[in-house]
């Protein structure tokens, strides 16, 4: 993949440091992490970092679709730099956020409708296999 520099300017991001750190932090990590997550890990190494700065650029990667905002947790904006379509699985007893393979989208929805689409998400709840394996001990 380009640099993420590079990568930033293709999508009309002028790079920054925090902008690279918080795109290259959502490309290593595929936690869907909220903004206060992203804040306390990239803080020891840009001590000038606010959680301001880190909710204006994710907002801004969302505007520019370098990212996606999730809103699967009712109480955090989780963020995501996986563009292909894809849904989230959230586990309800550990709160883990899986990405899940979707079909196409099309493919799901009615024939000789008259209306466009751009965007679609599509968000599941349940247990994960972990925490599923520890209710039936």
């Amino acid at each position: 993949m380009k640099s993420t520099q590079q990568y930033l300017l293709v999508h009309g991001i002028k790079p920054s440091v925090q902008r690279i750190a918080i795109m290259e932090y959502l490309f290593k990590h595929h936690t869907h992490p909220t903004v206060d997550e992203i804040y306390t890990e990239l803080l020891p190494q840009i001590p000038t970092l606010s959680k301001t700065t880190v909710y204006n650029t994710l907002k801004l990667f969302v505007q520019q679709g370098t990212a996606m905002q999730i809103d699967i947790d009712e109480k955090n904006a989780r963020f995501d730099s996986v563009m292909e379509t894809h849904g989230h699985f959230r586990c309800k007893a550990c709160g883990c956020i899986i990405d899940i393979p979707l079909p196409e989208i099309h493919h799901l929805l009615p024939q000789n409708t008259d209306f466009s689409i751009d965007e679609a998400y599509v968000n599941v709840k349940g247990l994960c296999a972990e925490c599923k394996s520890r209710q039936s001990c």
